[in-house]
């Protein structure tokens, strides 16, 4: 099948495609007669193993750790690269937790009139270190 067509049966873009070739997830064929590159069913399957893997939150470099283990053979290996993803997102839903709680006491305070003179969500923002700030990204 064309790269077109490839694209269609995966349901991702030929950019999305070329990219996947560009960063070695996805290998070139060869070309056939008349300059055109040929794909088959495992080159559809492995477009659609990325997309999957995307879509659980696996970056890029993560997606071709799993490729190597594409075989199936060593699921420890997978399980660890998975863990490891869990892990990751345990910690950004405690993020997300901690921002929920803040901005839930600071809106709340915005309707109680205990701000008289100034906003309680607005002075919170306002007077926010820089350090405190950048302490609290990762």
């Amino acid at each position: 099948m064309s790269i077109g067509a490839l694209a269609q049966a995966a349901a991702v873009s030929v950019e999305s495609i070329r990219f996947y070739q560009r960063r070695g997830l996805l290998s070139e064929p060869a070309r056939a007669v008349g300059s055109i590159r040929r794909y088959g069913p495992a080159e559809a399957a492995r477009v659609r193993f990325i997309k999957a893997a995307q879509r659980i939150g696996f970056t890029l470099d993560e997606v071709a750790q799993l490729l190597r283990l594409e075989d199936g053979t060593r699921c420890a290996e997978a399980r660890e690269i998975g863990a490891g993803k869990l892990a990751d997102v345990r910690a950004r839903l405690a993020d997300l937790h901690r921002i929920e709680a803040a901005l839930t006491t600071l809106v709340d305070r915005c309707g109680t009139g205990r701000g008289a003179l100034r906003c309680p969500l607005i002075s919170a923002l306002q007077d926010a270190s820089p350090e405190s700030a950048s302490t609290r990204r990762r």
